[in-house]
């Protein structure tokens, strides 16, 4: 009786070993799934085209180039008096430009460059630290912003950052709807004037 209990302990100790090394197998075999900031090409270091003596994470720099495009085609399409244009949001920026004072359109662009960034898997090495959504987005609390924001205005947006992506290269299906993921999670304290 004695060696049959010991065979069955020493059974069940190989089993727990195989066990273990199975457990620990399926653990290092574990794919982690990419994020958005690394799929737009994460850490990787790239001259930066806007400075050549600097360097660039390939994600930030597919965000800013995304967030810049952007900000063109809204420039844009108030230039050209479209119906519906999203200028009454960047009034105060647009007058700034208009006197020749970049200087908030940069910020602009560095906020958003950095809420994405630091939003979708950027890590350690982008933070960002300016206002929250609401405050953002809200006149009262944010003198450059023109006006309270309405879905329809927030839809063209969202529509002219998936142009600001096919115009920067991205137009996985995959990344981009990903993209649209993000700035739907952030509709509701953007949008203050739901109409």
């Amino acid at each position: 009786m004695a060696n049959y209990k010991k065979s069955l302990l020493t059974l069940l100790a190989v089993a727990g070993m195989f066990t273990a090394c199975s457990d620990d197998d399926d653990a290092n075999n574990t794919v982690t799934e990419q994020t958005l900031y690394d799929k737009l090409g994460g850490t990787t270091m790239v001259t930066d085209p806007n400075d050549p003596n600097k360097m660039i994470e390939q994600g930030r720099l597919s965000y800013r180039s995304v967030v810049d495009s952007t900000i063109v085609l809204i420039v844009s399409d108030v230039i050209a008096e479209e119906e519906g244009n999203l200028g009454t949001y960047f009034a105060p920026i647009l007058a700034e430009v208009s006197a020749g004072n970049n200087t908030n359109v940069a910020v602009l662009s560095d906020n958003l460059t950095d809420f994405f960034s630091a939003n979708t898997g950027g890590g350690d090495t982008n933070t960002y630290n300016g206002l929250n959504m609401v405050a953002a987005h809200d006149p009262e609390q944010n003198p450059r912003m023109g006006a309270k924001a309405d879905n329809a205005d927030y839809d063209k947006f969202v529509g002219y950052v998936g142009q600001a992506a096919a115009l920067n290269g991205v137009t996985d299906t995959e990344i981009i709807n990903e993209v649209v993921e993000v700035l739907e999670s952030i509709r509701e304290p953007i949008v203050q004037d739901p109409q």
